[in-house]
């Protein structure tokens, strides 16, 4: 297979994510990619995830400034970077960004950026932010020096914060090891933290301009705006605390866990405008058996009698359970909108064996310091559905992601279930920061049984493309087929890596004890079978299919987890089916990676997956 070839059957796009160039200066590293630092380690260990100067438009897109003049210079004892970049608003403005970045053996990185705009510049965000890691970190003490000088002793959050955990920043100090001690110094503007983890983003990012300020806001033409980041690193160690390098044998050791359960069910989402393409994938032989079709349906889009016709058909052909999501419009008396939906589903002789319901309005995200849109009382949307769809299984949570459910509670005492969605292109769409996602999950369904307890929980949704952009106006079109955030089509979709990702998220959220999980549509953008004339699978299933077909066969089996000794590179879990015990080990990198699974009881001690492969082993 051509290197090209294999680009498209990994990715969906021939197009590469380009290769970070690593700088070293004595302990301290880190990539450089795009004119922005990710994987900041000291002495092996990551301290911070990423720096990145980043401009953001209107609708919190981000802008892919152009590169120019960037001159790298490395020496035993450091680096020293400089670059500019600019950007062109749809207005015509432009935005020219001067970076520096420089990083020594004892220690000390510095990034300073200079942006300056003759034309004067809108934007929701210019300027920097800083990732922190979340394993290993989340829960720990850090001390906050805020703008005051004032010096706050706390913690990183633990369970996920709706808000933002530290406001009015100047620094946030951390211990990355016993003995080694972080101090990142944020100047030139006042900074706060958010809790990136309510995105599925697997950092705490603490970015530049209050969110309590008002955005969009306009640069001034001809007035420079200037921001510097210091990190400091303080290592105590003696020779004798110093420890030891750690051995790599270049292979991954996979060991049983203690944590067990039950496999979720498995859902397909099926829309109004992919139900005819839809039923006629239902009909393929290979169609996976899922135990779930969830019926998304809108009022505000149009959709009516003729969508609850074309769901009844596809009910039909299905012999497991429906669910029916609905946005509500809460634009009339909620009474009147819901018997009226009632009276099209009877007219069409539907009848979901649960229904979702969820203002359409909370479909939008209420930042920080914005006014909450009008909505009625969840409990009386609910009380309108219980009404309209007497006997039918009440569910409610949100159609868009974590974030909108955990700033705005849920009343659950009278729902059969609590539900919503993520999505990993919210804030970064290259193919690291994706994968990275995964780690996040956890943190976010514990958090959701931290909040819900034992209520059954439903999660998706949950693909690589964006359905609906809570944070902006639109989502955005990608016809040239690239890496973009809050995209309504990502390659990777069509390529292992979307396999590889949903292997991983089913394996990084069975602790949740979830009741169902959705991590496709049947057909369309999201879908499991590809359009006519979409390359590289031409209308046929995408490599995910096999993954959702494999999982819809397991649910209902026990599983249990596998300890994996890395992984951000490989998960695994175990399932005792009727052939046997089943190990689904998939690798989310794009190397070749080596597992060890003779603690599993695997004749065969090594397991060797190309990458984003996934397989399964039945002993």
């Amino acid at each position: 297979m051509t290197d090209t070839a294999l680009a498209f059957t990994l990715y969906g796009t021939t197009q590469a994510d380009p290769a970070p160039r690593l700088l070293t200066a004595g302990k301290l590293t880190a990539q450089l990619a795009g004119g922005n630092l990710r994987a900041i380690a000291y002495d092996g260990v990551e301290v911070l995830r990423a720096i990145s100067y980043l401009v953001r438009d209107r609708d919190w897109g981000t802008y892919d400034p152009a590169l120019s003049n960037l001159t790298v210079r490395e020496t035993g004892d450091g680096f020293t970077v400089a670059y500019t970049a600019s950007c062109n608003g749809p207005d015509g403005s432009h935005l020219a960004i001067a970076a520096t970045i420089e990083g020594t053996a004892d220690g000390r990185l510095t990034f300073k950026g200079e942006a300056l705009s003759a034309t004067g510049f809108e934007t929701n965000r210019c300027g920097f932010c800083i990732l922190h890691p979340i394993v290993g970190v989340a829960g720990t003490p850090v001390a906050v020096e805020h703008v005051d000088g004032s010096i706050e002793d706390t913690k990183l959050p633990d369970l996920i914060d709706p808000w933002q955990p530290f406001k009015d920043m100047r620094a946030i100090t951390h211990t990355a090891l016993p003995g080694v001690s972080i101090e990142c110094r944020m100047d030139g503007d006042t900074f706060e933290m958010e809790d990136q983890r309510n995105w599925s983003d697997a950092s705490y990012k603490t970015y530049v301009r209050p969110l309590a300020l008002p955005w969009p806001y306009r640069i001034p033409a001809g007035e420079a705006v200037t921001q510097q980041i210091t990190l400091t690193i303080t290592d105590s160690r003696t020779a004798d605390t110093l420890r030891a390098p750690a051995g790599n044998t270049g292979v991954i050791r996979l060991t049983p866990g203690i944590s067990s359960g039950t496999m979720p069910a498995i859902g397909l989402l099926i829309t109004p405008e992919e139900a005819r393409a839809s039923l006629a994938a239902l009909q393929q032989p290979d169609a996976p058996k899922a135990q779930d079709l969830l019926f998304h349906f809108d009022p505000t889009a149009g959709h009516g009698t003729q969508a609850f016709r074309d769901f009844a058909e596809i009910a039909a052909l299905h012999n497991g359970t429906t669910t029916l999501e609905i946005a509500v419009p809460c634009q009339r008396p909620l009474d009147t909108e819901m018997q009226e939906i009632a009276a099209q589903m009877r007219a069409a002789n539907f009848t979901p064996g649960a229904i979702m319901v969820c203002p359409s309005v909370d479909r939008q995200s209420t930042p920080p310091g914005s006014k909450w849109p009008d909505c009625p009382p969840l409990e009386n949307v609910y009380a309108a559905a219980s009404r309209a769809f007497p006997g039918i299984r009440l569910g409610g949570g949100m159609l868009s992601y974590f974030t909108e459910l955990n700033r705005k509670r849920v009343p659950a005492g009278n729902l059969d279930f609590v539900s919503h969605c993520t999505n990993p292109i919210v804030h970064a769409a290259d193919d690291i920061s994706v994968m990275q996602t995964l780690e996040a999950l956890p943190f976010i369904t514990r958090s959701v049984r931290a909040i819900y307890g034992n209520i059954p929980y439903r999660l998706g949704p949950s693909t690589i493309p964006m359905r609906q952009n809570p944070y902006g106006s639109r989502t955005m079109d990608n016809p040239q087929g690239g890496r973009i955030p809050m995209a309504n089509r990502d390659p990777r979709h069509n390529g292992r890596f979307a396999a590889a990702f949903a292997a991983g998220y089913a394996a990084s959220v069975l602790d949740a004890g979830l009741e169902t999980l959705t991590l496709s549509a049947l057909t369309g953008p999201f879908g499991l079978y590809a359009g006519k004339g979409e390359p590289a699978v031409e209308g046929g299933p995408r490599p995910l299919h096999e993954v959702v077909k494999g999982l819809a066969q397991l649910a209902g089996q026990k599983w249990q987890t596998v300890v994996t000794s890395e992984p951000g590179k490989v998960l695994a879990f175990q399932v005792e089916t009727a052939a046997g015990r089943a190990i689904w080990i998939v690798n989310l990198s794009a190397e070749k990676q080596s597992v060890d699974t003779e603690q599993l009881g695997i004749p065969s001690a090594q397991t060797h997956l190309a990458p984003f492969e996934r397989t399964c082993i039945v002993i």
